[in-house]
């Protein structure tokens, strides 16, 4: 069953979700009209007095993924998973790194570095993290417009990092830590035997090398590293090693072996955990945490399946939980866009421009809308994210997949941009 539906009333006052056929009732007699497509809304045409439950708005902040249940008399009636775009961010402030160093060491006006002239305030976080944030809390701060919510319930999330990594560790070992008498450098020669780990040459200069690629989301972390002859570490480039040992199982099992999973996500819910919680109560309301024990406790004793939105909807001491909806609303962040206005060459030379113009023919990228298509291979009617051109000649994305080419002509608005893409 699909989530809830939310309601006003002609004041805009938060009323109880309401059953989807009962809404489609209100919508048909003419009593109400439908306010927002996402998460879907609707507006009565008449003020209300009646008396609204009491909704605990649940959240399980995740690296990539936070699921988010709104419970009322101990029943799940709405739902959703919000995927975040904080790899997206760092990918694309790396590129942007790069053009400007690229521009400094060109033989061109010479442009002061700016890293060392900016202060960073208390409680800063980075770009990638800050955005989980803003995001969870850009999403708390549009329910509560939208359902009468009591109170928040945060799961306050602490994973111990050594821990995952050996759950034997106890004592002064959190102290010593892996490099204990080390350096990196001599830590990986004694690892990796002084050999290059995918050719096994000795009594030549090694590098070190990632085993997963910074550019493919790899982090410096020591179990990611390795000892690579020049000719090997050139060869494999950013190649993932599954497809550059494919023809040495062997050397691939003992390389997958020494190297371990790595543990970002954990560090990135770790470091937002807190500012989460300090930004939720700002918003007025009680907010209560609960531990991740506890939540899977209640997950395991009532018998639910693990899912971000059921996670969610498991936070805090709870006895019942009756679900009403099997569908969550799958939000994905994808951003307003971005300023820059020329598109650069693998060289970092500017080969083309953007134009300043965001909207052509009453629509621009990110709007959502239906297209009826009368002929063609496409032809049907499909609902999805559109990019637009100058020409009309638009494309859309849908659930099924690239819709092209989708003229102006046939488009018809669903709902306007608002940095994210919904799948019901």
């Amino acid at each position: 069953m699909s989530n809830f539906v939310f309601a006003l009333d002609t004041n805009k006052r938060p009323l109880d979700p309401v059953h989807p056929a009962q809404a489609r009732t209100l919508l048909t007699q003419g009593k109400a009209a439908v306010f927002r497509r996402f998460p879907f809304t609707i507006i009565l045409k008449t003020a209300s007095t009646e008396t609204t439950q009491p909704i605990q708005l649940k959240i399980d902040p995740g690296s990539q993924t936070t699921g988010i249940a709104l419970v009322s008399d101990g029943a799940l009636i709405w739902g959703a998973q919000l995927t975040h775009r904080g790899q997206a961010i760092k990918d694309s402030l790396l590129a942007r790194k790069a053009i400007r160093r690229n521009r400094r060491n060109r033989k061109t006006r010479y442009r002061r570095a700016r890293f060392l002239n900016r202060t960073r305030k208390n409680g800063w976080l980075a770009p990638s993290l800050e955005h989980r944030v803003k995001t969870t809390l850009t999403w708390v701060n549009r329910l509560i417009k939208f359902a009468p919510i009591t109170g928040i319930f945060q799961e306050l999330v602490r994973f111990d990092t050594q821990a995952l990594v050996n759950p034997e560790i106890s004592g002064t070992e959190y102290q010593r830590g892996e490099l204990a008498g080390f350096e990196v450098k001599e830590y990986l020669l004694a690892k990796w035997g002084r050999k290059c780990a995918y050719c096994g040459g000795e009594n030549t200069p090694l590098q070190i090398e990632h085993i997963l690629a910074k550019s493919k989301g790899g982090t410096d972390r020591v179990s990611n590293l390795a000892l690579a002859c020049h000719t090997c570490n050139q060869k494999k480039g950013n190649e993932p090693i599954e497809k550059f040992l494919s023809k040495k199982p062997d050397i691939l099992k003992r390389i997958l072996a020494g190297a371990k999973a790595p543990l970002k996500d954990a560090a990135a819910v770790n470091s937002t955990r807190w500012e989460l919680y300090r930004r939720l109560q700002e918003t007025g309301l009680p907010v209560e945490v609960g531990t991740g024990g506890r939540t899977k406790f209640n997950r395991v004793k009532l018998g639910i399946q693990k899912s971000h939105y059921l996670d969610a909807a498991c936070v805090g001491a709870i006895e019942k939980l009756i679900l009403k909806i099997t569908k969550p609303l799958l939000i994905t962040a994808k951003g307003w866009g971005n300023r820059q206005m020329a598109t650069t060459n693998k060289y970092g030379f500017p080969i083309t421009h953007r134009t300043r113009q965001k909207a052509f023919f009453g629509f621009q990228t990110g709007d959502i809308v239906r297209a009826i298509l009368p002929t063609g291979k496409k032809a049907g009617t499909h609902i999805g994210r559109l990019t637009v051109r100058a020409s009309g000649v638009f494309e859309m994305v849908t659930i099924k997949g690239k819709v092209s080419p989708v003229r102006a002509k046939y488009c018809q608005m669903v709902h306007r941009v608002d940095g994210y893409s919904y799948a019901p």
